[in-house]
């Protein structure tokens, strides 16, 4: 938990970033980098998780646990593997939540800060 903490910390700082129009930052490539790290750190403690007994049907291995938490930051659902204990349902909430609050958020706001500088060009007046 304290590592999704940090990663959305920075996330924050990227979009902040953005918002801001500050030039020198690579926010782009950054949030691109943070949610892919957000979503291992997130598939190492499914993972870590799935070695107690009872919490998870069905995750056995890394794989299984990355898949596991793709299907849960996408909010697509599930059929083969289930968080079935207690703690494993609390870590697959605080996923889901953790996706609503820090990785839509940081996934929009260069695609929002794209779309104004393209409508600013569209307004300028062509070169003479």
């Amino acid at each position: 938990m304290i590592c999704l903490a940090l990663v959305a910390a920075l996330l924050l700082r990227q979009v902040r970033d953005v918002v801001l129009e500050r030039p020198q930052a690579r926010s782009g490539i950054m949030i691109s980098m943070l949610m892919c790290l957000a979503v291992l750190v997130s598939s190492s403690g499914s993972y870590a998780l799935a070695r107690q007994p009872g919490q998870f049907t069905a995750l056995h291995t890394r794989v299984d646990a990355l898949y596991f938490t793709v299907v849960t930051l996408a909010t697509v659902g599930y059929g083969d593997i289930t968080p079935r204990g207690q703690e494993a349902r609390l870590v697959t909430v605080a996923q889901v939540v953790y996706t609503f609050v820090f990785l839509t958020a940081p996934a929009t706001a260069p695609t929002r800060r794209l779309h104004s500088v393209v409508a600013e060009r569209a307004r300028r007046p062509p070169p003479s």
